[in-house]
Parts: structure tokens; sequence; C-alpha cells
């Protein structure tokens, strides 16, 4: 199992992600979110493959399909977030943090 917490940034509402692969490589996510629209993302995520997410366009992913459908804020960070701990957890990607910093120039 992968865990994966993302505080995103000026919303403060943190998401909590689980990701477990099978040996089918079917992915098991499960989101505890502070963000009602995230939640519901959690909520949709169903019948996901581990391959599928890691060798797709990212439109063409499960993830980011949930996220559009969801109404997740363009810039928000939960579907990269879940894709990569998907992608640990199938152990086709070593688990490391990720970091985005924005500050004034």
């Amino acid at each position: 199992m992968i865990i994966v917490d993302v505080n995103p940034g000026v919303c403060g509402l943190r998401t909590h992600i689980e990701c477990r692969v099978n040996e089918d490589y079917q992915a098991i996510v499960t989101v505890e979110s502070e963000c009602k629209q995230v939640q519901r993302f959690g909520e949709s995520l169903d019948g996901i493959t581990a391959f599928g997410e890691v060798g797709n366009p990212i439109c063409e992913t499960c993830v980011y399909r949930a996220a559009s459908e969801c109404r997740l804020h363009a810039a928000c960070p939960v579907p990269a977030a879940t894709i990569k701990g998907i992608e640990a957890a199938a152990g086709l990607a070593l688990p490391a943090d990720v970091t985005i910093s924005l500050r004034k120039g």
C-alpha cells in the first residue's frame, strides 16, 4: 500500500489517499478529504488498472476523467497525486515525494 497526503495550498482542504494494487494490477484507491468535490472524486474511482493510468495520455485516464466529472479545479493536485500513488503501489515507480513550490518573482 502507498499512502499519499496532499496539502493542496490556499484552499487548505487536505486529502489522504491510500492506493493498493492487486496481482491483476487493478488499483483500489481510498480517498478521504475535507473537500466535498474530492470526496465525490474518490467515491467514483472504480475499475482502474495501473497500466491504463500510467500508460495512457492524461485526458484518457480514469482518474482525470473522474476529476473532470466531479468538477475538480483545474489546478487541483489530487488527481496527479492519485496517479503517482497508483504508479508506486503497482511497482511501476519508486515512492518519492513530489513538490510544487510557488513564489512571486
